[in-house]
């Protein structure tokens, strides 16, 4: 039987919202992507393969380029919670329960949609709502020119990453024809801070320099982002414990879809469906696609 949905959802106010300001600290998905607005639950976002140039004489034919040009597919998921309030809580409470549950919510979506972006091993399905960056750098594209485990470095010791990884990790990614020095990052755990702070080249310069009012951490001059999901997981998880993994990807291939959100409703628990106990339901949820444009343009190093 259909199900009509009749909420008065309410979004969050992008510019003003602690809620939305809180995940774009927390989400490097959220806070770096290339946002694609989705006026339905797909949406195809065109993708090229490249397009190559040649040297044109003065009144001689163009050539054509017959580079492949196809769609990514951006399938918006429905990422959620619901939270029962007591009424005692919201009446007696100094403290604005509400609020606060929202906030912790918000945290969790932000680590969780890394997570699912970047890091889960499992291909979409029950618990996997994308094809994440590691699930994408693993598998073989023939029609884009892509070996699976090509842009992908594994660490020989788990949890001692050595220079030469870091840097065969950046270099994968820089010789490809999707590296822009100006706006690459890499998107990492902090699990790799402590490490990082210890590791130096053969002048015996650190790779890693901490930031300083305002400015990023960068490892190798590229900015990094801390990212609590950058952790792998079978499936999507806000708090994933597998081995920490470190990104170097272009934002402008990071496509995250906009179908809804973040937004939430509040149901009374004194309406007529809920009259039987002195709670109240607080619904929260954000409805997101994603997609990473091109396998050729990231690097993924695992620690």
């Amino acid at each position: 039987m259909a199900r009509n949905t009749m909420e008065a959802w309410i979004p969050e106010e992008w510019e003003t919202s602690l809620v939305v300001q809180q995940i774009l600290q927390v989400s490097a998905v959220e806070a770096h992507s290339a946002r694609i607005t989705m006026g339905s639950d797909t949406k195809n976002v065109p993708r090229t393969a490249g397009m190559d140039v040649d040297v044109v004489d003065k009144g001689g034919a163009y050539g054509e380029d017959t580079s492949l040009n196809d769609e990514v597919t951006l399938n918006a998921k429905k990422l959620g919670k619901a939270v029962r309030i007591a009424e005692e809580d919201i009446d007696d409470s100094v403290a604005d329960i509400i609020q606060a549950k929202m906030m912790g919510w918000s945290k969790s979506y932000a680590k969780a949609l890394d997570n699912a972006c970047i890091a889960v091993t499992g291909a979409p399905g029950a618990g996997v709502p994308f094809t994440s960056l590691y699930t994408l750098l693993h598998t073989t594209d023939n029609n884009l020119g892509y070996t699976g485990d090509s842009n992908i470095t594994v660490a020989a010791t788990a949890g001692n990453v050595q220079y030469d990884e870091y840097n065969a990790c950046l270099g994968l990614v820089e010789t490809g024809d999707y590296f822009d020095p100006s706006t690459m990052i890499a998107i990492a755990s902090p699990a790799f801070r402590k490490a990082l702070r210890g590791v130096k080249d053969s002048q015996g310069e650190p790779i890693f320099v901490k930031g300083v009012a305002g400015t990023p951490d960068t490892i190798f001059d590229v900015p990094i982002t801390w990212s609590l999901g950058a952790r792998t997981s079978p499936t999507m998880s806000s708090r994933p414990g597998g081995r920490p993994v470190m990104a170097f990807v272009n934002p402008e291939l990071m496509l995250l879809g906009i179908r809804s959100g973040p937004e939430s409703v509040f149901i009374d628990g004194r309406d007529g469906l809920s009259a039987l106990t002195d709670e109240s339901i607080l619904k929260m949820r954000s409805r997101r696609g994603w997609a990473y444009g091109h396998p050729a343009g990231a690097s993924l190093l695992i620690g």
